[in-house]
């Protein structure tokens, strides 16, 4: 009897876990159909843009094994590979007090060509601005002995497009040419510092270092009508060909500063400094060829030519500094004050070979120099006070003044000369409350109010109130409800602007999982939302006042409802989707309903199928809209 209750040698000589203990993860892979994609691809594209064919849907596994010299946990995830628009990896290996080693990796297939954007008086032809890009994101870090107060780190980020595209050529202002381009940019980040941790104060020392570059070129071998077809002066405009390409090149060298002090038990102090100053090389040329017209000398032109090169420095520092005083148990006042100033002293030289017209040179080697000083400085100062007025009622009040002054490059129908200065002036008054009750019942209301006495832009917040509602009730332990409101007034009386802008959003939410979820779950949300705005402008050529009017009044809803089963462990249906429907100015309606099943089909692997239909149509534009179903079958095996 004694032997028989005594633990096995084996165990008690071995108490480290097995390898399947140490390893955990899942992967999810499956096959994608697409039916025929009924009306506009590049719509489709734009919006949806996936595509059939073998998938690795998702891949997630850990690795704990203390025992190893190399590392003591391994975390890995990837989503999302095999031609899906949106692909990241990433992983993380640990050595407890030795380092933290992180890698992560996103690459967007970004494709955009709306068919009614910039041009919607003409369908299925080019599109302008419009890209088929891919952009790659690549971020690598190294912390050493982790969890020490003294902890060096290295890291490096890497940011890059490339792809194909469509821009415009501008001519003169008299005409707009859609022509192909090639695009092509890279910003890498190189950075190590050190972070000084202690129970009340911490400290970041960081240097670092980017360097950039970007090489596009536009070029177009077909005539062109542009988008002005009306003949002007008996003569109709048009591109014949198009060589344009421009480098830039760029490098900075920054420092940063971070810290945060729990100076008492009632004073906390924290602040940061960033200072950088980019340098940046420009080098351009073009060579066009086609009808051109000189509006202020009433000249046509065959072709013109134009090289520029120019230099670029632009320092930029940042800092904000700040503290939460504590003076009463139910007091608390938080104070900070920040500083962004960005300048850019640019000294471009651009030289006109000369411009073409029939039997004739006119301007050889006309020169126009033109150095100029931008800058941009922005300061903020706010103080907030909470006061807990009962052990459920937080009261909170503060004002915040916003001021600093710009000069950058004016626009092309600028009256004052090349430069544009402006002044920024804005006072806010902030509060609300926030309200607990018999821990069921959540409700916070915030609100804004501010009057500016300068602004940069016409459509900048001036004068306006924003405030927002939210409320969440715990109706029982399966069922739970949450609302959420917000508006935005801004109002903006100057002359030649009458800018009046007014946004609402209304949602709510309802969450019902009886019995933790085990045999049936329902989610669903239903949001009403309306934009409008009015403002005044100049229409072209005779600069004669108008009015732009927008509306846009829109419900958006989504639903899932899971379902276990019957008869089937760890079976379960998913119905539901979303949809989007909207009038007004520019009237849309999405719709995107689903259906999906997983079924267990072997020890830890289970058997999933997806049916989804994306539609979408548009009022104004029938041209735009798009209709396909999606179908998905694969397994989820897990560990």
């Amino acid at each position: 009897q004694a032997a028989t209750a005594a633990p096995a040698p084996t165990s008690a000589g071995n108490p480290a876990p097995t390898a399947a203990e140490n390893f955990h993860g899942s992967i999810d892979f499956g096959y994608r159909w697409l039916t025929d994609v009924h009306g506009s691809m590049n719509e489709y594209r734009s919006v949806v843009d996936l595509g059939q064919g073998p998938k690795l849907f998702g891949l997630e596994f850990s690795l704990r094994d203390p025992s190893t010299h190399l590392f003591d946990e391994l975390d890995v995830r990837a989503y999302g590979w095999g031609g899906e628009p949106y692909s990241t990896a990433h992983a993380d290996i640990r050595k407890k007090s030795v380092y933290d080693l992180s890698f992560d990796y996103r690459n967007i297939a970004y494709f955009n060509a709306v068919p009614s954007f910039a041009n919607p008086g003409a369908p299925g032809g080019v599109d302008e601005q419009s890209f088929d890009i891919h952009r790659r994101a690549l971020s690598a870090g190294l912390d050493l002995f982790p969890g020490a107060h003294f902890i060096p780190y290295l890291a490096f980020d890497r940011n890059s497009g490339s792809g194909r595209g469509v821009e415009t050529w501008v001519q003169d202002s008299n005409n707009e040419y859609a022509v192909p381009t090639l695009l092509s940019d890279s910003t890498e980040n190189y950075r190590g510092g050190v972070r000084i941790e202690y129970s009340r104060f911490h400290l970041t020392l960081e240097q670092g270092g980017t360097t950039y570059q970007d090489n596009d070129q536009a070029s177009d071998a077909t005539l062109l009508g542009g988008d002005n077809k009306t003949p002007i002066l008996g003569q109709t405009l048009s591109l014949s060909s198009l060589q344009q390409a421009y480098s830039i090149r760029g490098h900075s060298i920054y420092s940063k500063v971070l810290f945060t002090s729990h100076l008492a038990s009632w004073f906390d102090v924290y602040g940061q400094f960033l200072y950088s100053e980019p340098k940046t090389d420009i080098h351009f040329s073009e060579v066009a060829n086609g009808n051109f017209l000189n509006i202020s000398q009433l000249l046509f032109y065959s072709s013109l030519s134009t090289m520029g090169t120019g230099t670029d420095n632009q320092p930029h520092t940042t800092g904000n500094v700040g503290f939460e005083l504590r003076p009463l148990r139910r007091l608390r006042i938080i104070e900070s004050l920040m500083t962004d100033r960005y300048h850019d002293a640019a000294a471009p030289y651009v030289v006109n070979p000369g411009v073409a017209i029939p039997q004739a040179l006119v301007n050889p080697f006309a020169f126009a120099p033109f150095a100029f000083t931008e800058y941009v400085n922005y300061n903020q100062q706010q103080i907030d006070v909470l006061y807990d007025l009962t052990n459920r009622i937080t009261l909170h009040g503060g004002w915040r003044y916003v001021w600093g002054d710009a000069q950058t490059l004016a626009g092309q129908l600028s009256q004052t000369g090349p430069l544009a200065s402006g002044q920024l002036r804005r006072n806010t008054g902030i509060g609300g409350l926030t309200y607990h009750a018999l821990d069921k019942l959540t409700v916070n209301l915030d609100f804004e109010g501010a009057s500016s006495d300068d602004i940069y832009f016409r459509t900048s917040l001036n004068d306006y109130k924003k405030g927002r509602a939210r409320a969440r009730y715990q109706l029982a332990k399966s069922l739970s409800l949450q609302a959420n409101f917000q508006v935005l007034n801004n109002q903006n009386p100057g002359q030649g602007i009458n800018y009046s802008f007014q946004s609402r959003d209304n949602a709510l939410s309802i969450f019902w999982a009886p019995d933790s979820a085990k045999r049936i779950s329902v989610m669903g949300e239903y949001d009403r939302s309306t934009v409008s705005s009015n403002i005044d402008y100049l229409t072209l050529p005779f600069l004669t006042s108008a009015v732009s009017r927008y509306r846009d009044n829109a419900h958006t809803a989504t639903s899932a409802i899971n379902v276990a089963l019957p008869g089937i462990k760890d079976g379960k249906l998913t119905l539901g989707g979303s949809m989007f429907v909207s009038s007004g100015s520019a009237p849309s309606r999405y719709y995107q309903p689903l259906a999906r099943v997983s079924v267990p089909v072997y020890k830890r692997v289970s058997w999933n199928a997806e049916w989804q239909y994306y539609g979408f149509g548009q009022s104004f534009y029938l041209y735009d809209g798009f209709r396909t179903n999606s179908f998905i079958t694969g397994l989820r095996v897990t560990q």
